[in-house]
């Protein structure tokens, strides 16, 4: 599946179902009267979160959404039919901005959530509703409420407990292999990730969703390498994780490098809790590595943990001081198993 994080589309709501002019007519019927109902309701455009969306690509192809105008009324007092609403379904995650991005209108962090985003038109009065006894005739009606349009840009934050980053060629890819579920690109060249990559880590009875992103380089913030476009994806995150190569030239300057573009991006990224993962030490000796881990600590990180996510060397200690800044939410199987082994424990009784 491509992965895209922002389309541009144009929205326009249903506009309102004209009245009618109409006069009853019947045999047998000595006096008529006006009888003209009124128009239907245009359609609204509807945004509704939905699961199993992880990519805004259905909006490359697709960028104009129109909701139907409501039907016209109609003789005998008839109104006419409303317009059903056009839903548009997007990930969880995807904010609605306006047309100069200077804007968030919508954003949408839960599964079904669902907002109303443009009204269809109210329906037209017919000449029915304007009679009156000193009117008995109206032939007056209303056409109905113009439609709302609106160009609107959708960009994907994706929803991540935990992000990761790096410089290229830091390890990412092959650290959320071995910690996740996820089948990322390893490749011994740079920028092997072309796109964010999510997985979901089980640790412990705990279970969290990892994001990993392409590999910032140093001007990341002046459109460098990849840039910092897909910096946006670990906003949301709660800790990140800085992977540093123990085998490049300066483990501390790829740190600052890292850091400097934290800053310049913005959105509070710099602010975050950062654990730094001195990473790959199945290629250096343990005195190196603890060598290069007390630079890094005298370069201001404030947590190093040398892991390998080759050999899984102190990984899982890692993960330990990762929960501590999650939520203690155990992984629906954990949960599905403390339930049944209650109610095998304690069988119901109506005594």
């Amino acid at each position: 599946m491509h992965f895209l994080d922002q389309a541009k589309i144009y929205l326009q709501s249903g506009a309102g179902g004209p009245g009618a002019v109409s006069f009853r007519r019947e045999m047998y019927v000595e006096y008529g009267g006006p009888d003209g109902g009124n128009g239907g309701k245009g359609g609204d455009i509807v945004f509704e979160a939905v699961a199993g969306l992880n990519t805004l690509i259905d909006f490359r192809y697709s960028q104009h959404f129109k909701a139907k105008r409501g039907n016209h009324g109609m003789g005998r007092d008839r109104t006419g039919r409303g317009a059903e609403d056009l839903v548009i379904k997007v990930p969880v995650g995807t904010q609605v901005m306006s047309e100069d991005k200077e804007e968030v209108l919508a954003d949408f962090t839960e599964v079904g959530q669902r907002i109303t985003f443009l009204e269809g038109g109210m329906g037209g009065r017919g000449n029915a509703s304007y009679k009156s006894s000193t009117n008995r005739a109206p032939r007056q009606h209303q056409p109905g409420e113009a439609s709302q349009e609106l160009w609107v840009w959708l960009r994907l934050k994706l929803l991540a407990d935990v992000g990761m980053l790096g410089l290229p060629n830091a390890g990412k890819s092959t650290f959320i292999n071995a910690v996740s579920n996820a089948k990322a690109k390893v490749g011994a060249y740079a920028f092997t990730t072309l796109v964010p990559k999510l997985g979901v880590v089980h640790h412990k009875g705990r279970e969290f969703v990892l994001a990993d992103i392409p590999g910032l380089i140093e001007g990341a913030a002046e459109g460098a390498g990849i840039g910092d476009r897909f910096l946006g994806h670990i906003e949301r995150c709660r800790v990140l994780i800085h992977l540093v190569d123990i085998s490049g030239d300066d483990p501390a300057k790829a740190m600052k490098i890292v850091r400097d573009e934290l800053a310049a991006y913005g959105s509070g990224l710099e602010d975050k809790p950062q654990l730094i993962a001195l990473n790959k030490i199945d290629l250096a000796d343990a005195e190196l590595a603890e060598g290069f881990a007390k630079e890094l600590l005298e370069a201001g990180a404030e947590k190093v943990f040398a892991v390998s996510g080759a050999t899984g060397q102190g990984i899982s200690e890692m993960l330990d001081d990762v929960l501590t800044y999650l939520p203690d939410r155990t992984s629906t199987e954990t949960q599905a198993a403390e339930e049944e082994s209650i109610d095998e424990a304690e069988p119901w009784s109506p005594i």
